[in-house]
């Protein structure tokens, strides 16, 4: 097998630029595409993304990372398009990952189009991933990790001081950085709630899908992962790992794997090989 390479790309974005890395081999000819979709505060060079994005290039996928327009961050992992982060929406997100799709389907991205798509999502990047699974027909395969099952992931007495003020302040815990959220986000809640029904749209779901979660999660609770699972039916296999938290003991800067890390990137390369094939 050719050994991978990383090409760099951009993709018009709805607050701005989408920046996607593509890693695959033998460019020539079309293979299965894996597009991984971050979280809350997550980009595409956190941690675990850019070893496990060249586990998958490495196992014939041409892998597909990005950062959300609305991320904050920029192509050198620096969270500094702050008003970007606080104007990002839930819907804002579905639309950059369709763009995203779209662009790699007219070989836009350094690769021709694949015969077959899956996605893999991590904690609300989860939860974008199931509402674009649920719509999209070209998605084949669903991998969450640590997915939400909700985007009402804020108390009423919360959102009622937020909207008071116009902005909720969110601290990097890594960078001590803190960024702004605007109540864009509230008012995308309300104004489409049932697009954005991420158990609703579990329910529908047709493709296979693999529910990856910690048994320890500290931010987003196994109950959320049991929740969708529930939703799903027989379609989905539920992996719990146990002990593992929200990021499965990955940290970032990255420091290596760890065996939960190892579990759920195992399981997931298995379940995209069996269901993408051909």
């Amino acid at each position: 097998m050719a050994t991978p390479t990383l090409t760099r790309h951009v993709v018009p974005g709805v607050l701005g630029d989408i920046s996607v890395d593509v890693r695959a081999g033998a460019r020539g000819s079309p293979r299965p595409a894996v597009i991984t979709v971050h979280g809350f505060k997550g980009f595409k060079e956190w941690g675990m993304w850019p070893p496990f994005a060249e586990r998958l290039a490495r196992a014939g996928f041409a892998a597909v990372s990005l950062n959300m327009s609305g991320s904050g961050v920029d192509d050198a992992g620096a969270f500094s398009l702050p008003d970007r982060f606080g104007h990002n929406t839930f819907s804002i997100e579905l639309e950059d990952l369709s763009r995203v799709i779209a662009a790699l389907y007219r070989g836009e991205l350094g690769a021709p189009a694949p015969p077959t798509l899956g996605l893999v999502g991590h904690s609300r990047g989860g939860g974008i991933s199931v509402l674009q699974a649920a719509r999209d027909p070209r998605v084949r395969a669903l991998v969450t990790w640590a997915a939400i099952s909700t985007v009402e992931r804020w108390r009423p007495a919360d959102k009622q001081r937020w909207r008071a003020t116009g902005v909720q302040e969110i601290r990097n815990a890594r960078t001590g950085e803190v960024l702004p959220l605007y109540t864009d986000v509230l008012d995308d809640i309300e104004r489409n709630a049932a697009v954005l029904d991420i158990g609703a749209a579990a329910a529908r779901l047709q493709v296979p899908w693999l529910i990856v979660h910690g048994s320890a999660d500290e931010a987003v609770g196994i109950a959320e992962g049991e929740s969708l699972a529930r939703a799903a039916g027989p379609r989905a296999r539920a992996l719990t790992i146990d002990g593992a938290g929200h990021t499965f003991g990955a940290a970032h800067p990255w420091g290596g794997s760890t065996p939960a890390l190892d579990r759920a990137i195992d399981a997931t390369i298995a379940f995209l090989a069996a269901e993408l094939a051909g």
